[in-house]
C-alpha cells in the first residue's frame, strides 16, 4: 500500500511522528509511506492553497519532504510532483487538538483530506482531542496511536468512498482520555457548539501599534447527541463521513419555491 501523510502542525510536530507509526502498522511490511508536510505550522488555514505565490519544497530524506505552504498544498505536491504515482490512501494528522464541531470548518487537517478526496483518493483526517485526562500523559496522543490503525483498516475494507462526484472522506477525532478508557467508535454527524467560534482580542505593542490575536471558544461544551463533540466527551472515537459539496440540499426545493 502506498500512503501519503501530511498535517497542519508542521513537519516536526509530534502528531506527525505518531501518524507515521500508524501508517506503517496499517500498511504492513510492503508499505510505501511518503511524508509531505508544511515546513511551519499551518493550523486554521482550512482548504487554502497557495494560488498566487510559489512554494518552496525541500527533500529532507527519502520519501520525506517539507513544503512552505498549506496542508492542501502538500497534498498537491505529493500527488503531482513528489510521488511516482498516486497514493492508495492519504492520512492527515494526527492533529494536536480536536477538529470537531465548528473547528472542522477552519482545520488545515481537514483541508488536506478534502483535497485528497477531490482527486478521487481515499482520505482521512485524524485528530486527538486534548483535555485534563490526557494532556499530562507520557504520550497525550496515546488513544490515536493505539487505536487508529484497526479503525482505519475497517474503514478501508468496509467504508463508503468514491460513490459520487464529490466522494466521501472521513474526519476521525479521538477522545481526550487514555487509550484503555476509550469506549469504542461512533459514526456521528458534525456537531455545533454554538459558543465554540472564534473571536479577536486586541493588544498594543510597545511601539503603540495595535495587533489582534485570534481567540478560540470553549472546547469542552458538548454538542447534540449523535454528533462528534458529544461522542468524544463521552469517551468515544467519532467517525464523521464528509463531502466537499457545500450545497444545502435540504432547502433546495424550498428556496426554488420561494423565488420562482
Amino acid at each position: 500500500m502506498r500512503i501519503l501523510i501530511t498535517n497542519d502542525d508542521g513537519i516536526n510536530a509530534p502528531g506527525l511522528a505518531i501518524l507515521e507509526g500508524i501508517a506503517a502498522h496499517l500498511a504492513g511490511d510492503d508499505s510505501e509511506i511518503w511524508t509531505v508536510a508544511p515546513a511551519l505550522e499551518q493550523s486554521g488555514v482550512g482548504h487554502c492553497i497557495s494560488y498566487v505565490k510559489p512554494m518552496m519544497i525541500t527533500k529532507l530524506a527519502p520519501r520525506r519532504y517539507s513544503v512552505e505552504g498549506t496542508p492542501a498544498d502538500c497534498v498537491l505536491a505529493g500527488i503531482c510532483e513528489v510521488m511516482p504515482s498516486a497514493p492508495d490512501l492519504i492520512l492527515s494528522g494526527v492533529n494536536r487538538g480536536n477538529n470537531a464541531g465548528e473547528n472542522t470548518l477552519y482545520s488545515g487537517t481537514i483541508g488536506a483530506a478534502l483535497e485528497g478526496a477531490l482527486h478521487g483518493i481515499r482520505s482521512v483526517a485524524l485528530s486527538q482531542y486534548f483535555g485534563p485526562d490526557n494532556a499530562k500523559l507520557d504520550d497525550p496522543f496515546e488513544a490515536a496511536g493505539q487505536l487508529a490503525a484497526p479503525l482505519l483498516a475497517s474503514l478501508l475494507e468496509n467504508g463508503i468512498w468514491q460513490d459520487q462526484p464529490y466522494g466521501v472522506f472521513y474526519n476521525i477525532n479521538f477522545p481526550p482520555i487514555a487509550a484503555k478508557l476509550v469506549k469504542g467508535n461512533k459514526v456521528v454527524a458534525q456537531g455545533f457548539r454554538g459558543n465554540g467560534g472564534f473571536s479577536v482580542e486586541p493588544h498594543q505593542s510597545p511601539s503603540g501599534r495595535k495587533f489582534l490575536w485570534v481567540k478560540g471558544g470553549t472546547q469542552h461544551e458538548p454538542t447534540a447527541p449523535d454528533t462528534d463533540v458529544h461522542a468524544n466527551l463521552d469517551g468515544y472515537i467519532s467517525v464523521t463521513p464528509m463531502r466537499a459539496d457545500l450545497t444545502a440540499h435540504d432547502v433546495l426545493a424550498k428556496v426554488t419555491s420561494a423565488i420562482s
